[in-house]
């Protein structure tokens, strides 16, 4: 899968920046730096397309999305927040076939100085496809346990549990802390019906992504979690 003459991701020039920038946030230092944004962000966004490229390889349905539809403003919103930092202190892509703000589960990479990570998945989904996946589940269960217990699931994901965003793992960022109303309390599997979303993330160190072999090892976490994500996608696009 190597092309070694591949022009690689520097992923180098983009930590050294988010590591300035977040000792820095703040409008006078960054126009001084533009030129340093502008390089990392150009390097960010080469790896995001070779992700994008190496990710069709499998799922087809994001043939016809472009590096564009993936990525997010660096500026924050500020608004609501307490924190008025303008600025982000990572870069992030989406890669979703129906673009960053769509119900459906997608592919996130996130590089940010120690705290750089791999997601699948979805989250913020409304209470009526909510239950729609719990009773697929239900229906379904052989099949959902095949996708969220195998061994490649488990490996890079980890058991459902408790798990937060900054633990090395996890499968779930919300759960309900019962059994969801009209659904059985006594059924084996009642975990799963406690999630508020169908997110999975595993967490790399920043030299992760040095090199070509990293979209390897993107490529198997991807793989590994698609069948869930495939799984509540089929409810979501009846939705959407």
């Amino acid at each position: 899968m190597h092309n070694r003459n591949l022009k690689l991701m520097d992923t180098n020039i983009i930590i050294k920046f988010l590591e300035r920038v977040a000792a820095n946030n703040n409008r006078p230092w960054f126009q001084e730096h533009k030129a340093e944004y502008d390089a990392a962000r150009a390097e960010f966004e080469r790896g995001v397309g070779q992700l994008i490229e190496r990710t069709m390889t499998f799922d087809d349905e994001i043939a016809n999305v472009q590096v564009k539809d993936c990525t997010y403003r660096f500026y924050r919103d500020t608004r609501f927040s307490p924190d008025k930092s303008p600025y982000k202190n990572h870069f992030g892509a989406y890669i979703n076939a129906k673009g960053k703000k769509a119900l459906r589960g997608g592919y996130y990479i996130h590089l940010e100085p120690g705290h750089s990570l791999l997601a699948v998945g979805n989250y913020w989904l409304p209470t009526n496809i909510l239950t729609a996946c719990r009773n697929e589940m239900m229906a379904n269960t052989e099949e959902w346990l095949k996708c969220v217990e195998s061994s490649e699931f488990r490996k890079y994901f980890g058991a459902e549990e408790s798990a937060k965003w900054d633990d090395k793992q996890g499968f779930g960022l919300e759960k309900l802390k019962t059994c969801p109303s009209g659904f059985p309390k006594d059924w084996p599997h009642v975990a799963y019906l406690r999630l508020k979303d169908y997110c999975c993330w595993h967490h790399v160190a920043d030299s992760f992504f040095e090199g070509d072999v990293w979209l390897d090892e993107a490529e198997r976490m991807f793989r590994a979690a698609k069948p869930m994500m495939d799984f509540t996608n089929a409810v979501i696009d009846d939705y959407e």
